[in-house]
């Protein structure tokens, strides 16, 4: 499947959990936060108002997540996790050798890993695109944020079990 930079893979359930995420924070919860606000405001001068100050830094947060959340659910490729064929895909979960150390992960969202407890890599960071399409024996290098060149090769793919 093709990724554009923005693309998200998402199951079925990641986008409809992110969906009513959304929903609450755009209803219930700009409600609430203007109420706090409101409040704080009555409460005299805002220069040394901490509650007021604390509900407006909320409130920027919030915010951040809708706008994180519209774009997500907006560009998300909604499919069933794929079934491993041993090729490196996004919803895929991957064991490999990493600068000499065995890890397991998800390749693909946060969002979708839900409650589970592998560490998540993107499809778009450094090591997401020296793998992607790479079958079980495989190795590529990639360049870490610090310049080095590090290593990488693929033990085993497996279908992600959300």
């Amino acid at each position: 499947m093709a990724n554009s930079d923005s693309t998200v893979w998402l199951t079925q359930e990641a986008y409809d959990r992110l969906a009513l995420e959304l929903e609450q924070l755009t209803t219930k919860g700009r409600s609430e936060i203007a109420k706090r606000i409101e409040v704080a405001r009555e409460e005299g001068d805002l220069k040394e108002n901490g509650g007021y100050h604390a509900a407006k830094d909320e409130q920027a947060k919030m915010e951040e997540r809708i706008r994180t959340l519209t774009s997500m659910l907006k560009h998300a490729h909604v499919g069933d996790v794929p079934e491993s064929s041993g090729v490196v895909e996004p919803g895929t979960v991957v064991t490999a050798h990493i600068h000499g150390d065995e890890e397991k992960f998800l390749l693909g969202s946060r969002e979708l890993a839900g409650d589970t407890e592998l560490d998540v890599y993107s499809e778009q960071s450094p090591l997401g695109q020296a793998i992607l399409g790479l079958k079980v024996g495989d190795s590529s290098t990639y360049t870490a944020p610090s310049g080095a060149e590090i290593a990488v090769e693929i033990i085993e793919v497996e279908t992600f079990q959300p």
